[in-house]
Formats: structure tokens, C-alpha cells, sequence
């Protein structure tokens, strides 16, 4: 493993500390991987406000649209066995479909480009306003034509990921869950991963929560809701570790995988980019894939009523990040945006040499907070509060033990001028003086606050 990379984790959790308190979240969990193996998991925040329980890593999630990438890798398996062809008709498989439906193709399906409905006439299932599809309902779904031609354009469909859960029960003549859970989840060695709830083994399950708006709090959304029929589309439940193990096998450079390097090269090609989307995203065949921060990525996202998760692994340097949220205004695709752009900045910058090792830590003044992180042989300014919180980063160039000079920052920031530290008796630093700005401890800031402008009277809103 690189030498930057723990360097960038411990940060990024720091980082998270304060995304949470300040983004009111309920919770999450989050787990990285290096090349296949967890090297880094810990929870945030509540699995429950209700009754107050503790988010821990061991808590289950409903990872949702995850699903379809076990899904596609249980089709990929049974295309490898010959039991199908990305290109057969699925009307070989599936009967009672409408004609137009039945000549759609199996790879057609995997990468949304069917043209099929995405959730149907009702898309109440989503929203807890109506059960799932049974497979009888499903059908009906799929007795009416594709909304729009197939092979066209990335059009994404819940609709068509039940299908193909219907093509392997078909071809396997077992239960959806029974064979996807032995021939993918087992296989790939995950022992905190269902395919669907009820959970046939007891664990801690995270409760799902409402957004704040438009109530003005958060209510308790149950996570055992059966998606019957949608199963295959987004009714898994997992713990980020095992998201993580999962994606990390499905790179086509991991050594050891449930599927051969053709069939992982083939489902993290870029085949269809999303089209009328202000950022640059592709869907492959049950994975998306794009570029951040100057590195390519293939993963997916999910959303459920109550949950919002997302995964990235990162080819260039074997890391594959996990972001589980428990809101459904949950900040996860935010979150993981920003694991991306941290862990850049250490890529790029290298790990802190030990002369600046110490210019560490959160400091604060009554407009927020202030990050100090070192890397490399500067000291970077971080704003915690952004989603890259190295954006226009000012850099700090070390000149003595306490002392240092803005060698690096924006025309607006206040580049040339020193930096210097202060400590107690005890030898213990209590102010940063960036520039002409004193930063000091929250707590001591908390207290010079309340003197000022506390007047024993909350603010109002």
C-alpha cells in the first residue's frame, strides 16, 4: 500500500466527523478497500434517533440499486456456464411478454438500453405508497410495449432488472434468492449480505429515516420492506465491508473474482453515457462508471425509501470506497465525492514528511472551521465544510517549528504573509495565527461566542 494512503483515510474520517454534525444526518457507515481487503471501516452518528441507537460497521443497510450489480454478475456467471448469450432475446426465457418486450436482448437489459418503463404505471412501491410488484404484477408491467425504442439511449428500468431476475429462476428452475446468494454472494465470501428481507439470519439493521423536509424532523422508515418481484433491481441488504469486497472483485484486475477478467472487463465498459446529464456518467451492464478527480471510476448507487449508499472503485490505485447513509436525503453520493478528491490530494502531494507532520488538527474562529493537514513537505488549509475541501487549497511552507509562510493561495487568500503557532507552558499549541486570522480550539471558541452574542436567548431562524 502506498505511504499516502492512511494518511488520506485518517483525514477523510476527520472529515467525516464534521460532515455529519454539521449536515444534521442520522448515520452512516463506511469501508475501503485495498486491493480486495478492508483496510479501513467505521460508523457515524445513529442506526435508530428514535431510540438512540449507535451506528456500528456491523449494521445492515438497504443497499437498493446495488443490487442490480449482484444481479448482472449472476447473469455474467450463468453466460459463462453457456446457459445464455448477452445477445438472446429474452422472450427465450420469459414468456407472456409483449412481442416488442420479448425481442429486447439480454445485454440490452443489463445496460438499461431496452427502452423499457422504469417503474412502472405506480412508482408508489418506491415511496412506501403501495407493495412491491409480485411477479404476476410485473408481467402485466411487461405485457404493454417499451416506452421508448430499445437500443437508442440509456434509459434506466427497475422494470427490466425484475426480468431479469425471472431469466435466472428460469434457466437455474430455483428461487432468485436461493441461487443468487449461493452462486455470487457465497462464492465471493460475503457473510453480512442478503438478497433480500426478510433476514434469515439475525443482525443489527439500520433504520431508515425520512428526510427533515418538509416535517422539520426525522421519522423512522422500517428496513424490511419485501420487494418481491424487484428483488433483483434493489432488495439487498449488506454492510459497506461487504459492498466493498464485492465491487473490489468485480475490477478486472483483482486476482481472485466470482467472474472470469472477460466478463468484469465487459460489465465495467463504458457502453451507454448518460445522456442530458451536466456531469460526464456512464452505465456499463449493471455498473456505472465516470471520472473524478482525474481518476476513472465503475461502481453504482442506490436509493430506497430511508437509505442512500454508493460505491466507487478506483482502478489506478486498487481502492474501492463504501458510503451507506440512513436518510433518504442522505448525503452519500456527496460524501464519497469527497473521498475521491481527498484521497487525490494525498496521491498527489505524497504522505507528510516529519517536518511537518505536526502542523495538524481543526481550528476555528466564530466564521467556522479550519483544517490543517499536511502532506507531502507543506502543510495544506482545508475547508471542512466543502465537498473537496482542497479546492484553491492556501499551502503553508514551514520555516521553523512554529513558524511557516503562505507559499500557495488564491488572489483572494493572503499569499506571502506568515503563519505562526502558539503554545501553552505546557508546550501545547493554543492558537494558530494564520496570517491575520487567529484560529483556536472549539471549545475555546464555543465560550467566546456565547460571551458575545449568547445573551441566554437562542437565535431565531
Amino acid at each position: 500500500m502506498e505511504p499516502w494512503v492512511q494518511p488520506a483515510i485518517d483525514y477523510f474520517r476527520f472529515w467525516m466527523d464534521f460532515q455529519i454534525r454539521s449536515s444534521q444526518q442520522p448515520g452512516c457507515i463506511i469501508a475501503i478497500a485495498h486491493r480486495g481487503k478492508i483496510i479501513s471501516e467505521f460508523a457515524l452518528g445513529h442506526a435508530n434517533l428514535v431510540t438512540g441507537e449507535k451506528m456500528t460497521p456491523r449494521h445492515r443497510f438497504r443497499i437498493a440499486s446495488h443490487s442490480k450489480s449482484f444481479t448482472a454478475a449472476g447473469i455474467m456467471k450463468l453466460r459463462e456456464r453457456r446457459r445464455l448469450r448477452l445477445d438472446d432475446p429474452v422472450g427465450h426465457y420469459v414468456e407472456s411478454l409483449h412481442p416488442q418486450v420479448a425481442d429486447t436482448t439480454i445485454g440490452q437489459i443489463l445496460s438499461h438500453s431496452a427502452g423499457l418503463t422504469r417503474d412502472g404505471a405506480d412508482a408508489g412501491q418506491f415511496t412506501g405508497q403501495r407493495p412491491f410488484l409480485s411477479p404476476r404484477e410485473l408481467l402485466a408491467e411487461l405485457a404493454v410495449p417499451p416506452a421508448i425504442a430499445p437500443g437508442t439511449r440509456l434509459k434506466y428500468s427497475n422494470i427490466g432488472f425484475g426480468l431479469l431476475g425471472m431469466v435466472i429462476e428460469n434457466i437455474t428452475h430455483e428461487p432468485y434468492r436461493t441461487w443468487i446468494e449461493r452462486e455470487i454472494v457465497e462464492t465471493v465470501g460475503l457473510r453480512e449480505t442478503e438478497a433480500a428481507t426478510p433476514l434469515a439470519r439475525a443482525a443489527p439493521m439500520a433504520g431508515g429515516h425520512t428526510p427533515l423536509l418538509p416535517l422539520g424532523r426525522r421519522l423512522v422508515v422500517p428496513g424490511d420492506v419485501p420487494q418481491h418481484a424487484i428483488t433483483p433491481a434493489g432488495g439487498f441488504v449488506s454492510t459497506a465491508a461487504d459492498v466493498a469486497r464485492f465491487f473490489a472483485q468485480l475490477s478486472p484486475q483483482a486476482k481472485n473474482s466470482v467472474l472470469s477478467p472477460a466478463s468484469r472487463r465487459e460489465m465495467t465498459r463504458r457502453h451507454w453515457r448518460n445522456p442530458d446529464s451536466t456531469v460526464e456518467n456512464y452505465y456499463g451492464l449493471g455498473i456505472m462508471s465516470g471520472s473524478l478527480a482525474g481518476w476513472d471510476w465503475f461502481g453504482h448507487s442506490g436509493g430506497l425509501q430511508g437509505y442512500i449508499s454508493r460505491t466507487a472503485m478506483i482502478p489506478a490505485c486498487d481502492l474501492t470506497i463504501v458510503v451507506l447513509s440512513n436518510a433518504s436525503d442522505g448525503w452519500a453520493w456527496f460524501w464519497l465525492d469527497g473521498a475521491l478528491h481527498i484521497l487525490r490530494a494525498f496521491a498527489k502531494n505524497g504522505a507528510p514528511t516529519r517536518r511537518v507532520r505536526d502542523w495538524t488538527g481543526r481550528w476555528w474562529t466564530a466564521s467556522g472551521a479550519t483544517d490543517l493537514v499536511p502532506m507531502g513537505n507543506r502543510v495544506l488549509v482545508g475547508s471542512p465544510v466543502m465537498g473537496n475541501p482542497f479546492m484553491d487549497a492556501t499551502e503553508i511552507e514551514v520555516t521553523g517549528r512554529d513558524t511557516g509562510r503562505i507559499v500557495q493561495a488564491a488572489g483572494y487568500a493572503s499569499y506571502g504573509q506568515a503563519v505562526r503557532r502558539s503554545r501553552s507552558k505546557a508546550g501545547k499549541v493554543i492558537e494558530v495565527w494564520l496570517a491575520g486570522s487567529k484560529l483556536r480550539p472549539e471549545k475555546a471558541v464555543i465560550a467566546d461566542m456565547e460571551r458575545r452574542y449568547g445573551h441566554g436567548r437562542p437565535a431565531r431562524r
